[in-house]
């Protein structure tokens, strides 16, 4: 009787789809997971309000900064090898991030951890475009949307009870065997283009001004003498970084992309909504505890209500995504994220749990229907510029994000604000986060409608493209 090779247990389309989840999951379980441990670390290690910040903006400003330079990487040498190569430098940041006794050592294995991070969400994302069909995008996306669903909700609440029972260095140690799974899942070479690297200068400066900017609202609050000078150098690295890439022959933005209205304005929207929301995650917990009087492992236990909202709502996305195309889904799916943002706002000031759960219920339901914002994006690219895009989308979303926990911690008074005023400065965050979806809300029109995964079934296009063919649009 003939049996199959050993080493054949799961097909490449299986390889992909759990490399999608697995990538999706650790790249963002391990900020959750440490943004909760941080208070813990900071009693350890004595560090005040600025450096426990810091302690999550090391992870994602270096995630968010190598994201614009790795894509045309991931284009060069491959999905396969950039995401070995990521996995390998996530465990020596693992590593050094468990193993320290210092902060300083602490900060760099986040630093190294960001940056393997860079490398394997575009290698990731480069999978969606270059090695699925069209009619498995869109699971695609709902898979990878689910699996960063549940680490930010879960997450939390796990540091929290790792950091109360054992040591907070375990929420680093429990990432090995999830970092050997991911290494042995990894899906067999695919294609390679040419791309060439993005330029140094560009790449430089476009990291500065992230960085910039998210130092001053970070010191505001505690050293606001340098916000000021911060704020000034973020506005000039700007304005230096445009000049360079408008001008440069390898840009880190590439102008066919962002000339692009469809992925422009989906690229927008997602930033707008990780802004706003993840923002509000980070700090719910911190919250709980003070206002609410809840200890740091069911301080989060909360945010469990976004992510089975998610979970649950995001089988149904592809249909509703099908029917309605993709400007009503994700209008309409940020118009009730802004609902659950202002419903949460409006009972603030009562210290209990129970009336907040419908307003972070609505905020998971309505989060769901941003999964076609990446399907979309990638779907109009041509596929030697994939990696660029991904790596574009994610690098949107990572900044957006480091962006949206400096925003609020400004908002809150940098995080030295207690009881009624803790509250205040929580409601608005809410509401400001809620604004920013309403913003969304009236860009997502600009979505031009696209073959839907039905039509592209209907009209015979189900098959992932030759390679060697040159590339057709997707639009028509």
């Amino acid at each position: 009787m003939h049996r199959a090779p050993a080493s054949v247990w799961i097909s490449d389309r299986g390889r992909v789809l759990t490399t999608i989840a697995s990538v999706a999951f650790l790249s963002s379980a391990d900020n959750s997971v440490v943004s909760a441990a941080a208070p813990s670390v900071a009693v350890e290690m004595g560090l005040g309000t600025a450096a426990t910040q810091g302690i999550t903006v090391a992870y994602m400003l270096p995630f968010a900064g190598l994201l614009l330079a790795a894509g045309p990487v991931v284009d060069r040498y491959g999905e396969r090898a950039m995401l070995r190569l990521g996995l390998f430098a996530f465990t020596v940041g693992t590593l050094l991030a468990g193993s320290a006794r210092s902060f300083e050592l602490l900060l760099a294995g986040r630093v190294v951890q960001g940056l393997a991070a860079a490398v394997l969400v575009p290698a990731t994302l480069s999978l969606v475009r270059t090695r699925l069909a069209p009619d498995d995008r869109p699971k695609a996306a709902a898979t990878w949307t689910v699996a960063l669903a549940s680490a930010l909700a879960l997450g939390p609440a796990l540091g929290g009870f790792i950091a109360a029972t054992v040591h907070w260095s375990w929420v680093f140690w429990g990432f090995l065997p999830f970092l050997l799974f991911s290494w042995l899942i990894v899906p067999p070479p695919g294609p390679r283009s040419v791309a060439e690297g993005a330029d140094p200068l560009s790449t430089a400066l476009v990291a500065a001004a992230m960085l910039a900017v998210t130092g001053a609202l970070l010191v505001i609050a505690d050293a606001p003498g340098w916000a000021a000078p911060l704020a000034l150098a973020a506005a000039l690295a700007a304005v230096a970084f445009a000049m360079r890439d408008r001008r440069s022959a390898r840009p880190v933005l590439p102008r066919q992309l962002i000339a692009n209205p469809v992925f422009r304005t989906a690229l927008i929207i997602q930033s707008l909504w990780g802004l706003g929301v993840t923002g509000v995650t980070v700090v719910t917990p911190l919250v709980h505890q003070r206002w609410l009087g809840l200890d740091p492992a069911t301080a989060a236990l909360p945010l469990v209500a976004v992510a089975f909202a998610l979970v649950f709502t995001a089988p149904f996305v592809p249909r509703v995504l099908a029917r309605f195309g993709p400007s009503r889904t994700v209008g309409g799916g940020m118009l009730v994220v802004a609902l659950g943002l202002v419903l949460v706002a409006v009972v603030n000031g009562s210290p209990a749990v129970l009336p907040r759960l419908p307003g972070l219920v609505l905020i998971g339901f309505g989060s769901a229907f941003t999964v076609p914002l990446t399907t979309t994006a990638l779907d109009v690219v041509e596929d030697r510029v994939a990696g660029v895009a991904s790596g574009v989308l994610s690098a949107a979303r990572e900044f957006a994000g480091a962006l949206g926990v400096a925003l609020t911690a400004a908002l809150m008074g940098g995080g030295v604000a207690d009881g009624e005023a803790l509250a205040d400065g929580y409601t608005r965050t809410l509401l400001a986060a809620a604004a920013l979806q309403v913003v969304a809300v009236l860009l997502s029109p600009k979505l031009t409608p696209y073959l839907s995964p039905r039509h592209k079934t209907n009209s015979g296009s189900a098959q992932v493209p030759d390679r060697s063919a040159p590339h057709q649009s997707s639009l028509r």
